[in-house]
């Protein structure tokens, strides 16, 4: 999906995971990001972000939630993390990494609210009056007061499979007035997932059908009198879309695939952020006419099509050829022969907490003095020394 802006615009990069698997530093299924570039496309989407006011929360799950990505992120301009279920929360406290809002995705467990609370996190998203009546009482028994935000999904919005929950216009209305009574939580805004998406057609970024329900609930926290100064509008929130999040009466945007310049707009068309990963493998085996590469990196949503294999200094183009969704990606089929043991580079959308893969750090490309700095599985833990 990005190979041939990979090699456009990051051509270092692919030269230096062929060389890793070259010397044998890092194993097949290893995406190799390049923090310089990271770092650079952070600051391009903070300063437009700062041009128009609206608040940023990275998010790091695309990269395995890794403590070192988050803290290159926090140094180019973006200070708190939207992290995306209680597990990538673990590993951010773990760190000592500053949390901007727990549970936009994913609900907090009961278990885990009082140690969240007191590590502390600017926001709170919450789905129901259950869940911020547990809000408040675990905040009341530390005793501290926690800012939330509620996200609203009406019955008639877009919605994706596996991310169900919030509050109907009907919830809201309801039972804003509860949850504002509330002795330990302060209700500051809403959200909607997604409010804003990549259009194919006009290749530009619109509002999804959820901005009217997300308009609809701004009315109900005014009649209500209400708090709603915080309005949160991912996803898609790169340099090119953050004016549209203004325009829509957002406050807030949460860049995650933009800082890798891996969007779909990315895929199509040149932009500030340019791509900051790819993904290595190495030719296995053959079977007839088709060579198959080690797999664990694959995911589904990807559109991965295409891979760059290179023997000594020849590069030799393939298409990979999809799997059908009751497969394990064991093995990637090519649609050529190779020989066994040659390298595999690719870069598509993915998402590496879902991956089993290694996630190796490299710094130094541009500046003609590359180097590995360090390995990571898929969870941003780091790896025992001497594991690939």
């Amino acid at each position: 999906m990005f190979l041939k802006e990979l090699e456009e615009q990051n051509p270092e990069l692919i030269d230096y995971a062929f060389e890793l698997h070259k010397t044998q530093q890092i194993l097949p299924d290893t995406y190799v990001i390049d923090l310089d570039m990271i770092r650079e496309n952070t600051k391009k989407i903070v300063k437009e972000a700062n041009e128009n006011g609206i608040e940023l929360l990275y998010m790091t799950k695309q990269l395995g939630r890794n403590p070192v990505i988050a803290k290159e992120i926090e140094k180019a301009g973006i200070e708190r993390a939207v992290v995306v279920d209680f597990r990538e929360a673990e590993v951010f406290m773990k760190n000592n990494l500053k949390l901007g809002n727990v549970g936009h995705l994913v609900q907090t467990p009961k278990a885990l609210l009082k140690k969240i609370i007191s590590y502390g996190t600017k926001y709170f998203t919450m789905y129901s009056l259950e869940n911020a009546r547990d809000l408040n009482e675990a905040a009341k028994s530390v005793n501290k007061t926690q800012k939330i935000i509620l996200k609203i999904q009406d019955t008639k919005d877009d919605i994706y499979p596996g991310q169900v929950g919030g509050f109907t216009l009907q919830e809201l209305d309801e039972q804003i007035g509860e949850i504002n009574s509330f002795t330990n939580i302060e209700v500051v805004g809403l959200t909607t997932f997604p409010a804003v998406l990549f259009d194919e057609k006009s290749c530009s970024y619109k509002a999804t059908s959820n901005m009217n329900t997300a308009n609809e609930a701004k009315r109900i926290f005014e009649k209500h009198n209400v708090d709603c100064s915080v309005v949160s509008l991912p996803s898609a929130t790169a340099t090119k879309s953050i004016s549209l999040i203004k325009e829509l009466g957002g406050t807030e945007g949460e860049p995650g695939h933009s800082l890798t310049g891996t969007t779909p707009m990315h895929a199509v068309k040149s932009l500030p952020e340019k791509p900051a990963y790819c993904y290595v493998s190495e030719i296995s085996h053959s079977y007839g006419d088709h060579s198959f590469i080690y797999g664990g990196g694959y995911y589904r949503r990807g559109h991965l099509k295409h891979a760059i294999i290179r023997d000594n200094d020849k590069d030799d183009h393939a298409e990979i050829l999809p799997l059908d969704d009751s497969s394990i990606d064991y093995y990637l089929e090519l649609n050529k022969k190779f020989k066994s043991g040659l390298p595999v580079v690719m870069c598509s959308r993915t998402q590496m907490f879902v991956t089993r893969s290694t996630i190796a750090l490299v710094r130094g490309l541009h500046q003609g003095n590359p180097k590995l700095v360090g390995l990571y599985d898929s969870q941003g833990k780091k790896l025992s020394e001497g594991v690939k």
